[in-house]
């Protein structure tokens, strides 16, 4: 297969569409992670759809003294591992072709979602995205989007504005893909120094740790659900390493599955513990949100949730997280 390089919007609508067009939307500096973003594009369109890469570093989505300019432009090998995962075209316009006439004067508002977290930390960044991601939407003319559940409130708000505004296209979220170590991919990591790696690292470690107290949380009372209200529910508790819960087995069967608290302060212990590394982590948040408005989740919570964190790591500011479902079954 050889992928088309396009430059306008015209040379793309002059190509002959048959079956569906599924479009991944990148800023470039493509990695493992785009690869499988583009790789799950082809398997949804089939092979007689049609896979579009845009390449576009979007203006609108940085704010004072974030990292536009030096943002990685690595085109020649963007096409290459684009058209290794299939991409049969990969859009890469100028600015000037998706605003012309310079900054548009009426854009998308990401509304209350978009000043939480990320929003609270990068006034406008959501803004600025919504509105880029709406003029590719309209450039590229897709029947199905896909997007990383890495940036989950991105995520979130794509969908919640092709449903509000009628946009009248697929959105598709694909599961974060990570480095052997855990890191999640970013094509900001390659401005980490070894030491800033290591440091970066906590990041997903706090989340597994939320993850993995989550985990045990559900099994105990899962156990807890099985044996009789006797010495036997206190002894399997205890079995399972969760002396203290087994001291009231009663308590610990009728709670709120899944224990956000508990979660939190999971991960929170490492973030802790990071702080005493060089460098150490600047922590912008550690949250656990309703992925449908991004306010965190009381106790009392029940479906899917999503622990995210963000950090400043040296200069390089990095963000990550893994969804969680509370509530299982009785």
């Amino acid at each position: 297969m050889t992928t088309a390089l396009l430059r306008t919007a015209e040379e793309l609508h002059a190509r002959v569409r048959n079956g569906r067009r599924a479009v991944v939307m990148t800023m470039g500096a493509l990695h493992e992670g785009h690869a499988t973003l583009i790789r799950t594009a082809r398997e949804i369109a089939g092979d007689q759809g049609e896979v579009v890469v845009t390449v576009f570093v979007n203006p609108l989505q940085f704010g004072k003294g974030e990292d536009l300019d030096r943002y990685p432009r690595t085109l020649d090998a963007d096409l290459k591992i684009a058209e290794e995962a299939g991409a049969d075209a990969v859009f890469a316009p100028s600015v000037d072709e998706v605003y012309p006439g310079g900054e548009p004067q009426v854009r998308i508002s990401a509304g209350p979602m978009g000043g939480r977290l990320e929003g609270a930390t990068r006034p406008g960044h959501f803004d600025g995205m919504l509105t880029v991601v709406a003029k590719l939407l309209h450039l590229t003319r897709p029947d199905v989007a896909l997007y990383g559940q890495k940036d989950a409130q991105q995520l979130a708000l794509i969908r919640r504005m092709a449903r509000d505004l009628n946009f009248g296209v697929e959105i598709v979220g694909v599961p974060t893909v990570r480095e052997e170590d855990g890191l999640a991919l970013s094509s900001r990591n390659r401005y980490l120094s070894p030491q800033e790696r290591r440091t970066a690292l906590a990041l997903s470690q706090a989340l597994f740790a939320g993850r993995d107290r989550h985990a045990a949380q559900e099994a105990l009372r899962a156990r807890a659900r099985e044996v009789p209200a006797t010495r036997a529910r206190a002894e399997a508790l205890s079995a399972i390493g969760e002396s203290r819960a087994a001291a009231d087995a009663h308590a610990v069967a009728k709670s709120v599955p899944g224990g956000p608290a508990g979660v939190r302060a999971a991960a929170r212990l490492v973030l802790d513990e990071a702080a005493r590394l060089q460098p150490p982590p600047a922590l912008d948040y550690l949250a656990l949100v309703d992925p449908s408005d991004f306010t965190e989740v009381g106790e009392d919570f029940t479906g899917e949730a999503v622990l995210a964190v963000a950090a400043r790591v040296g200069t390089t500011r990095l963000i990550d997280n893994i969804p969680l479902i509370f509530g299982a079954a009785p």
